[in-house]
């Protein structure tokens, strides 16, 4: 077999029996190139679960959709005040939002990104580490990210929406058009941000993991998910109920945001659409 092109060093793949990684500095995150854009960005940002999903509860009893509501009205106002950025909510309050309906309001936007944000649940209190995600056309990257996503799929069953023949011909037809560009596109930004959480918090993975995310299955929007932390692990919980913390974290997503699209400056939208 004839050898592939020489790639770029990359950072190397973690054991799955060391699952945590403490943070470092990778690629010097902070370091952000010019930031100019010729049109206004859209970030559409999912906060997951809600209404009658809770999502994971940690062992002090906080729930998921709560946490994750608060960090994404946080990254909500930044992106707001960024100059030439503006974000769209899926869910702004306590409700439920069918996984498809939080892909539809994303395109009806016609967002540039999709940023849905979680925090990871595990039967073992010791599990810790945040992790990002990124579509896989061809299955999931370990166990743990098909599981994962196999948990956050469900949430439709939760909130009782039509699961019919309809919806997974819907779902067939997103998958088929789920582009190796947009994949691409996801994990190059799904580095970034993780680059950027890995400066403030432990990594679970020290690199984006693929999964079959209903949410991230937008065919022409680069779309990542985002597992904060891990509510089961009772430290991780008082952190992401910290004012400060919830801070760092929304600052961390915007700056990985920014600088991945100081490298990938998107093109022109079509004014028809």
């Amino acid at each position: 077999m004839a050898s592939a092109r020489p790639r770029p060093s990359a950072p190397p793949v973690p054991s799955p029996n060391a699952p945590v990684v403490p943070p470092v500095a990778r690629d010097n995150p902070t370091a952000e190139r010019p930031f100019k854009m010729r049109r206004l960005l859209t970030v559409a940002i999912d906060p997951g679960h809600g209404g009658e999903d809770p999502g994971a509860i940690g062992a002090a009893g906080s729930r998921e959709k709560d946490v994750v509501l608060q960090i994404a009205h946080r990254l909500r106002a930044k992106i707001d005040a960024q100059p030439n950025m503006r974000a769209m909510m899926t869910r702004d309050a306590d409700f439920f939002v069918p996984l498809n309906v939080r892909v539809q309001k994303a395109r009806r936007v016609q967002a540039d990104l999709f940023v849905s944000i979680h925090a990871d649940a595990f039967l073992s209190p010791e599990a810790r580490g945040a992790s990002v995600f990124a579509l896989s056309e061809r299955g999931a990257s370990s166990t743990a990210a098909r599981w994962l996503a196999n948990k956050e799929n469900a949430a439709d069953l939760i909130g009782g929406a039509n699961m019919g023949n309809k919806d997974a011909q819907v779902a067939r037809v997103l998958l088929d058009l789920s582009t190796t560009a947009q994949i691409n596109d996801s994990l190059q930004v799904g580095k970034a941000v993780l680059g950027e959480i890995g400066g403030i918090n432990k990594l679970h993975k020290g690199s984006v993991e693929q999964a079959g995310f209903a949410v991230l299955k937008a065919p022409d929007i680069p779309s990542i998910l985002i597992e904060t932390a891990f509510i089961s692990n009772p430290e991780e919980e008082r952190k992401l109920n910290d004012n400060a913390h919830q801070e760092q974290l929304a600052n961390a997503i915007l700056k990985g945001i920014r600088s991945y699209f100081a490298r990938n400056p998107p093109l022109s939208k079509n004014p028809s659409v």
